[in-house]
């Protein structure tokens, strides 16, 4: 059986909120992004993406070279 984008999106969004806290976007964030993408000329996802974990301690899964070499982040490599 073929599942839809609909079925897809039902699937992952509820995996996302079994499995992980989602964090609202808040003012100290946004603001981390903001001289992220300054300094590194990050793309404003992965900016958000890395000042979300910063500054919740959290550690960050990626294969995305934009994250290397940030202080403070705390990353997993995949492949």
């Amino acid at each position: 059986m073929k599942c839809s984008g609909k079925e897809v999106a039902a699937l992952c969004s509820h995996t996302i909120s079994a499995e992980f806290t989602v964090v609202d976007v808040d003012c100290a964030i946004a603001v981390q992004s903001t001289e992220l993408r300054s300094n590194r000329g990050m793309p404003m996802a992965d900016s958000v993406m890395a000042a979300t974990a910063q500054i919740h301690g959290c550690t960050l899964i990626s294969d995305d070279a934009h994250f290397e070499g940030i202080p403070n982040l705390k990353t997993k490599w995949y492949n």
